[in-house]
C-alpha cells in the first residue's frame, strides 16, 4: 500500500466510520468495527508503521463511540498481535472495566514496563491480578503489583515463573506467606527467592509445607538449605533455652529508675550491649509490661508482637531496631525486613498500641488467676 493509497483508505474508513455512528445502530457500529478489524488482522504482518498508524486513528475514533461489548471483543482480537495499533491498545488497557482491559492487560506485547507501571498503580485488584499474569514481568511493575496487590494477586505473581520480584518484593511475599500455606509452598519454589528469605519461610512454615518444599529443590540446594535450617535452629534452640535470671537485672534498672536515671537512652544502650536480662528489664519499666508477658514476644520467631509495647512507650525507631537485633543472636535481620518491619512500626498508632498491651495484660492475669 502507497502513501497515497494509505491516506485514501483512511479517509475512507473515516467516512464509513461517521455514517455508521449518523445514521447505524449499536449492532450497525459493532459490524463496522468488525471489517475493520478484519482488514487490520488480514495484513497486520505487511502493514508498515505508517499503515499501522492508519488502523490507530480510524480505531481511536471508533473506540470512543461503541459499547463495552465491541470493545472487549477488540481487546481479544487485538491482543496477540505483536504490532497493535498501538494508541489503541494503550486506550484499552486503561479502560476501568475488566472485561476490556484484561485481555491486552494480560497479553499484549504492546505496553511498556511505563504503561504497566502507571496502570498497576492507579487501577483496582481486577486489572493488578490481569498483570500479574503476564510474561516476562521487571521489577518497576511487580514492586508495585506487591504493594498494591491482594492475596490473590500475589498468588498469580508467584505462579507466574517469568516474573522478576525483587529482594523486597520477596519479603513482603514472604510476610503474606506466613498465613496462607499454599502461598508459602509457591514462595519456596522459585528459584529466584533470596535464600535468607527462603530459610525464614522455611522456618515459620509447618512441617508438611517444609518437607514438600524440600522434596522438590535441587539436591544441592536442599542440601544447602537443610544445613541452614539446622543451624539456625540449633541457635534458636539454644538461645530461647538458655535460663534467664531477671532478679538481679530488675534490682539493677529499678534503682536507675528511682534516681531518675532509666530512660530510652538506657534501654538503647543495653540493646546494643547485647545485655538481654537488662533490656528486658528496662523495656518492661519504661513499656509498663510484665516480664512474663514480654518472654514470648522476645522469644517469637515473628518481630511484630513486640513492636507494640514499644509503641506503646513512644520509643524511636532506634531503639526498637536495637531490640530487635540483638534479640536472636542466632537469626540476623536483614536490612530488607528490618525496613518492612520498621514500616510497620510507622503505621502502629500510639492509642492503638496502648489499647493491645491493655487487653494482654488483662488475658495474661486472668490467665494467672484461672
Amino acid at each position: 500500500m502507497s502513501a497515497s493509497q494509505t491516506m485514501t483508505t483512511q479517509a475512507s474508513l473515516l467516512d464509513e466510520l461517521e455514517f455508521a455512528f449518523q445514521t447505524g445502530s449499536a449492532e450497525r457500529r459493532l459490524e463496522t468495527l468488525r471489517r475493520i478489524t478484519d482488514l487490520f488482522l488480514g495484513g497486520s504482518n505487511k502493514f508498515n508503521e505508517e499503515q499501522i498508524a492508519v488502523f490507530d486513528q480510524v480505531l481511536g475514533h471508533l473506540i470512543r463511540k461503541i459499547e463495552t461489548r465491541a470493545l472487549a471483543e477488540l481487546s481479544v482480537r487485538l491482543a496477540p498481535i505483536d504490532n497493535a495499533p498501538l494508541e489503541t491498545i494503550r486506550s484499552l488497557a486503561r479502560n476501568d472495566d475488566i472485561e476490556v482491559a484484561g485481555p491486552v492487560l494480560a497479553e499484549s506485547a504492546r505496553l511498556t514496563t511505563s504503561d504497566l507501571v502507571e496502570i498497576a498503580k492507579t487501577k483496582g485488584q481486577a486489572h493488578l491480578l490481569a498483570i500479574s499474569g503476564r510474561p516476562t514481568l521487571t521489577n518497576p511493575v511487580t514492586d508495585v503489583l506487591v504493594s498494591r496487590g491482594n492475596n490473590e494477586v500475589y498468588h498469580r505473581l508467584l505462579s507466574n515463573e517469568t516474573s522478576s520480584i525483587s529482594a523486597a518484593g520477596f519479603a513482603v511475599l514472604a510476610k503474606a506467606a506466613e498465613n496462607d500455606e499454599l502461598l508459602a509452598e509457591k514462595a519456596g519454589r522459585r528459584i529466584d527467592i533470596p535464600i535468607k528469605l527462603l530459610r525464614d519461610l522455611l522456618l515459620k512454615a509447618k512441617e508438611a509445607v517444609r518437607e514438600r518444599l524440600l522434596a522438590v529443590m535441587p539436591a544441592k540446594v536442599r542440601d544447602e538449605v537443610q544445613h541452614i535450617l539446622n543451624s539456625v535452629v540449633q541457635a534458636v534452640d539454644h538461645e530461647v533455652s538458655q535460663p534467664r535470671d531477671f532478679a538481679a537485672a530488675r534490682k539493677f534498672v529499678e534503682l536507675l529508675k528511682e534516681k531518675g536515671e532509666l530512660q530510652e537512652r538506657d534501654l538503647l544502650r543495653f540493646a546494643k550491649a547485647g545485655q538481654y536480662e537488662e533490656t528486658v528489664a528496662a523495656l518492661s519499666l519504661l513499656a509498663s509490661t510484665p516480664i512474663d508477658l514480654l518472654k514470648p514476644l522476645m522469644q517469637s520467631p515473628r518481630c511484630d508482637g513486640l513492636l507494640v509495647p514499644c509503641r506503646a512507650a513512644d520509643f524511636r525507631w532506634e531503639t526498637v531496631s536495637a531490640i530487635l537485633q540483638m534479640r536472636l543472636p542466632g537469626v540476623p535481620l536483614t536490612e530488607v525486613e528490618l525496613d518492612r518491619i520498621g514500616q510497620e512500626f510507622a503505621k502502629l498508632s500510639k492509642a492503638s498500641a496502648q489499647r493491645m498491651l491493655r487487653f494482654w495484660k488483662v488475658r495474661e492475669s486472668t490467665q494467672a488467676s484461672g
